[in-house]
């Protein structure tokens, strides 16, 4: 079978396609052949050794999948061969077939294409860990999403939305923006042509904002702390800018506000029913038409640099989707 290969941490122009094995399942574990890989920012991190996972040479990019089931392992009776499944498997998704862990399994119910469920792992995972786990969101709150037209970015819009919060979508272009709205974002702001405190501001009436879900780091993060409510919480989600800012604690302590680490790997791994459960949720949204993941486009394993390239400019609205 074939699949993308990182045989040097050279980066994603590196990768290369190749034959290799086919898995076999082990116990507990199930052969899924794969329909949809999606693709993330941190895969043009792990190729670079940069990530907080390191995997052993040479694997496959891509950590969410979704797929058929094709054979099970000793002890699985919950699945069975023909049964489509969507998973979170850190990293090897890229390929045809892999073998997965039958309980990182969510069924995938009629009507919600592979493409779709492929990519709602991370971002739609990461979304309802941070602002239902994490942050203990409430509905009428008011959620600022920073870099609101990624995949992490719409996935929160999203979910904040669902959940009954007021949604402020910041993002770098117009067309972005545009993009938030129709995801369920109520107030748009251009942090590249303005001041960001003041935007949010003002769009609070003053009040500041309960959640900021940020997404992106560098030069954003403090001026939206300076416009938090009292008792606001900020969710340190990633760093898509770069640069890790570092924050003056009076902020904090002047609004008896918190920051919140979401690190939703770890969770995962600590909490795997919770996140098992979440996932399965989301699906039933996404079955039912209350969330609308939104894809990029759809490539050919043959057209994986092209896909990732798209991730790494930060072109990518939506998530990309690899289809082997």
């Amino acid at each position: 079978m074939r699949a993308v290969l990182c045989k040097t941490l050279d980066g994603p122009g590196s990768l290369v396609v190749e034959d290799v094995p086919e898995p076999v399942a082990g116990p507990g574990q199930v052969v899924v052949r794969v329909r949809a890989a999606a693709l993330n920012f941190f895969d043009t991190l792990i190729t670079r050794g940069k990530y907080q996972y390191k995997p052993e040479l040479p694997f496959s990019p891509s950590g969410e999948i979704a797929g058929e089931i094709e054979s099970v392992g000793e002890g699985v009776s919950n699945l069975a061969p023909g049964d489509r499944v969507a998973a979170y498997i850190g990293w090897g998704g890229a390929r045809e077939k892999v073998a997965v862990d039958a309980g990182a399994c969510a069924r995938v119910p009629n009507g919600v294409s592979d493409e779709v469920a492929s990519g709602i792992a991370i971002t739609y995972g990461t979304a309802i860990h941070g602002l239902k786990d994490r942050a203990g969101l409430k509905p009428g709150e008011t959620v600022a999403v920073l870099g609101a037209s990624g995949g992490a970015g719409l996935a929160a819009v999203e979910i904040a939305s669902l959940m009954g919060a007021r949604v402020i979508a910041a993002a770098s272009s117009g067309e972005k923006l545009a993009v938030a709205k129709r995801h369920g974002a109520e107030v748009l702001v251009d942090y590249s042509s303005g001041d960001l405190k003041s935007a949010l501001r003002e769009a609070t009436g003053g009040r500041g904002v309960d959640v900021i879900y940020d997404c992106v780091g560098g030069p954003f993060t403090e001026p939206a702390l300076r416009a938090i409510a009292w008792q606001g919480r900020l969710l340190v989600v990633g760093f898509a800018a770069g640069d890790i800012p570092k924050l003056p604690l009076n902020l904090l302590l002047l609004k008896g506000a918190a920051a919140i680490g979401v690190f939703w790997g770890e969770s995962v791994r600590r909490d795997p029913a919770g996140h098992l459960a979440n996932m399965e949720q989301v699906l039933v949204w996404i079955g039912e038409g209350r969330l609308t993941p939104h894809v990029h486009g759809r490539y050919a394993l043959d057209q994986f640099q092209k896909a990732i390239s798209l991730i790494e400019r930060r072109e990518a609205v939506g998530k990309v989707v690899v289809s082997p």
